[in-house]
C-alpha cells in the first residue's frame, strides 16, 4: 500500500476508487453518450418512424438496457475487477474476458480514427468562407452545388434549354447526378481517398498529425488513471451539452427548421413501424450500441465505487440521460438539414445521412449555408471532437 493511495482515502488501495460519486456519473454517462447519439440515432428515428421509433426504443431501453447495465454495474462493483479478472467468478468463461478486452481495443483504434477527422475538420473551420463550401482548385469536373439538367433535343443534350420562351418538356429532361462540394472535399481532401485496397497512397500527413494529437490527448487524460481522467471529464461531459443548446437554438431559428424536426419526429410519424420486426430488432441494436452494453466498459467503471454505492438510482439516472441526449441531439441535427433541404429545394429526406455521411459530408454542407460558418463548424466538430474523447477514456482504459 503506498502513501498516496491512503492519503486518498481509497476504499481499495489496490486499484483507488472515484474521488467522489459526480466524478463517477460523468465518466458513465460520457462513456455511453458517443457519437453514436450524434450520427446514428436521429438517422434511424427518421427511417423508422419518427415518433413510433421513440417509443420502441424506450420499451427496448426499459426492458433490456436498465437490466444489462445494472447487472454489468452490479458484477464490476461487487467484485471490484476488470473484464478479465471478473470471470474468474466462472473460470470456463475467463475467454469471454480477454475477448471483450480485444474487441475493445479494436473499436478504440477505430475510435482514434474518427476523433482525427474531427479533429482535422475543426481546424479547417477556421476559414473563411469554409473550404468545401464551392468547388476549388482540389474540385473535379463533377463538382457542383446544383444538379446539372439537360434537354434531350434530337438526341442531342442541351444545357439549359430555352427556345422561343418555352422550356424543355418533362419528358425530354435529364438530370446528371453531380457531386457536391462537401462530398468531394472529403474525398480527395481530407481523406485522399485512392482508387482501391490495391492502392495505398502515400501517408495523408494532416491526418496523420491529427491522430498524433488525438493520441497525446487522451493518454494525458489518463496519465493517472481515474484519478486524472475523473478531473477531465468534469469538462468533456459537459461541455458538448452546451455546445448542441447553441446549435440547436440557431437551427429552430432558421427557415425550414420545422419540415426538418417533422421529417424527425412530428407529422411524419409512421405508426405502422410498430409492427415492423425489423424496426424492434434497430431499436434493440441501437440500445446495445449506444450503452456499449458487453463491452467490459460499464464493469470497468463501476469496479472503482465504493462497494456501498447506490448503483440502481446510477443506471437509472445514465440511460434517462442517455436518451435524452440522442433526442435533443436529434433536433439539433434535423432543424439545419430542414434548413439545408429548402435552399436545395429538396424534401428532407433527400439530404438525409448516417454515420459518416452525415458528420463529414450532409452536416458540413449545412453549416457552410449558414451565417458566420465557421463559428458553427468549429463548435460541431469541437463536439464531435470531446464526446469521442470521452468515450475513448474508458475503452482504454480496460
Amino acid at each position: 500500500m503506498t502513501d498516496s493511495h491512503v492519503d486518498d482515502g481509497d476504499e481499495n488501495p489496490d486499484r483507488g476508487n472515484w474521488s467522489n460519486k459526480t466524478e463517477y456519473m460523468f465518466s458513465a454517462i460520457g462513456f455511453a453518450i458517443g457519437l453514436g447519439n450524434i450520427w446514428r440515432f436521429p438517422y434511424l428515428a427518421y427511417k423508422n418512424g419518427g415518433g413510433a421509433f421513440l417509443i420502441i426504443y424506450f420499451l427496448m431501453l426499459v426492458v433490456c438496457g436498465i437490466p444489462l447495465f445494472l447487472l454489468e454495474n452490479a458484477i464490476g462493483q461487487f467484485c471490484s475487477q476488470g473484464p478479465i479478472n471478473m470471470w474468474r467468478a466462472v473460470p470456463l468463461l475467463q475467454g469471454v474476458g480477454v475477448a471483450m478486452v480485444m474487441g475493445t481495443l479494436l473499436l478504440s483504434i477505430s475510435y482514434n480514427v474518427l476523433i482525427a477527422y474531427g479533429l482535422y475538420y475543426m481546424f479547417a473551420s477556421f476559414q473563411f468562407p469554409l473550404p468545401w463550401s464551392s468547388c476549388l482548385s482540389w474540385a473535379d469536373s463533377n463538382c457542383s452545388n446544383t444538379p446539372r439538367v439537360y434537354c434531350n433535343v434530337s438526341g442531342v443534350l442541351v444545357a439549359n434549354w430555352t427556345q422561343e420562351n418555352s422550356t424543355c418538356p418533362s419528358s425530354n429532361m435529364i438530370t446528371v447526378p453531380v457531386q457536391s462540394p462537401s462530398e468531394q472535399y472529403w474525398d480527395y481532401v481530407a481523406l485522399q481517398r485512392s482508387s482501391g485496397l490495391d492502392e495505398t497512397g502515400p501517408v495523408v500527413w494532416h491526418l496523420a498529425l491529427c491522430l498524433l494529437l488525438s493520441s497525446v490527448i487522451v493518454a494525458a487524460a489518463l496519465f493517472r488513471g481515474i484519478k486524472s481522467s475523473g478531473k477531465v471529464v468534469y469538462f468533456t461531459a459537459t461541455f458538448p451539452y452546451v455546445v448542441i443548446v447553441i446549435l440547436l437554438i440557431r437551427g429552430v431559428t432558421l427557415e425550414g427548421a420545422t419540415d426538418g424536426i417533422e421529417y424527425f419526429i412530428g407529422s411524419q410519424c409512421n405508426w405502422t413501424k410498430l409492427t415492423e420486426p425489423h424496426v424492434w430488432m434497430d431499436a434493440a441494436t441501437q440500445t446495445f450500441y449506444s450503452l456499449s452494453i458487453a463491452s467490459g466498459g460499464i464493469v470497468t467503471l463501476a469496479s472503482y465505487n465504493n462497494f456501498n454505492n447506490n448503483m440502481i438510482l446510477d443506471t437509472i439516472v445514465v440511460i434517462l440521460v442517455n436518451l435524452a441526449t440522442s433526442v435533443f441531439a436529434g433536433f439539433a441535427i434535423f432543424s439545419i438539414l430542414g434548413h439545408m433541404a429548402q435552399i436545395y429545394g429538396k424534401p428532407v429526406g433527400a439530404v438525409v445521412k448516417e454515420g459518416f455521411g452525415l458528420a463529414f459530408i450532409a452536416y458540413p454542407e449545412a453549416l457552410a449555408k449558414l451565417p458566420m460558418s465557421p463559428l458553427w463548424s468549429v463548435l460541431f466538430f469541437l463536439m464531435f471532437f470531446i464526446v469521442g474523447l470521452d468515450s475513448q477514456f474508458t475503452l482504454l482504459g480496460l
